[in-house]
């Protein structure tokens, strides 16, 4: 089992930045890629990007263009989301989870509670 817990989220201007922190606790967390996903009010959870066990990989989806990046420390259990150059249209409910290194939610048996990202225009 792996419990997981986002922390971070919070009101920003456009143009700004943030760092998404996931917390894990129980065994084997370093044996587990570790997703990022969000969901918008009124639309669908969509993938954001996810990071290999060691950390060596991660790949993204196509809207994060370079802006957004994640990295692990498993030592501290942790994986962050930096958000950068944040734009209104990245307003959500962010979500890590822990599972297979893949772009579908259905991969990730673990979730987090989601933290809440506002970027204000």
């Amino acid at each position: 089992q792996v419990q997981l817990v986002e922390s971070g989220g919070g009101l920003v201007q456009a143009g700004g930045s943030l760092r998404l922190s996931c917390a894990a606790s129980g065994h084997s967390f370093d044996n587990f890629a570790v997703g990022w996903f969000r969901q918008a009010p009124g639309k669908k959870r969509e993938f954001v990007g996810t990071i290999t066990w060691s950390g060596a990989n991660q790949y993204y989806a196509d809207f994060v263009k370079g802006r957004f990046t994640i990295s692990r420390d498993n030592a501290k259990a942790t994986v962050w989301l930096q958000l950068n150059s944040l734009k209104p249209e990245d307003t959500a409910v962010y979500y890590c989870a822990a599972g297979a290194y893949a772009s579908s939610a259905a991969e990730y048996g673990y979730w987090g509670q989601g933290t809440q990202v506002t970027v204000s225009s």
